[in-house]
C-alpha cells in the first residue's frame, strides 16, 4: 500500500533497498549513484532553502541524480522553465559545495 507519493533520488533509494534484496538491483543503482546518500540529502536540503519559484522537488531531486556541471547540463532538466544566469549560478555553486 502507498501511503506516501515523495521524490527521492536514486542515492537516497540505496537505504530503502533492502539487504536481502537481489545484489542485481543494488548493482543496478549504484551504477548510477554519484554521491553518498548523506550528501544527497543535504544537496537537497539546500537546493530547497535557495528558495527558487521555478524549481519543483521533482527537478531538485533530478539535479541531485545527474550532478550537472554546467548550465548546459542543468537547463535539460528544466525544460518547461528558464532560469535566468543568477538562479543558474547559484544552483551550480550549491553543486559544487557538496562535490
Amino acid at each position: 500500500m502507498i501511503k506516501e507519493m515523495t521524490p527521492l533520488s536514486m542515492s537516497e533509494a540505496t537505504e530503502y533497498i533492502d539487504k536481502s534484496c537481489e545484489t542485481d538491483v543494488k548493482g543496478f543503482v549504484k551504477k548510477f549513484v554519484k554521491i553518498k546518500p548523506k550528501d544527497a540529502k543535504e544537496l537537497k536540503e539546500k537546493l530547497e532553502k535557495l528558495e527558487l519559484m521555478k524549481m519543483k522537488e521533482e527537478q531538485i531531486i533530478k539535479i541531485v541524480d545527474l550532478m550537472p556541471e554546467n548550465s548546459e547540463d542543468l537547463n535539460k532538466i528544466f525544460v518547461d522553465v528558464n532560469l535566468n544566469e543568477e538562479e543558474i549560478k547559484k544552483v551550480l555553486e550549491t553543486i559544487k559545495e557538496i562535490k
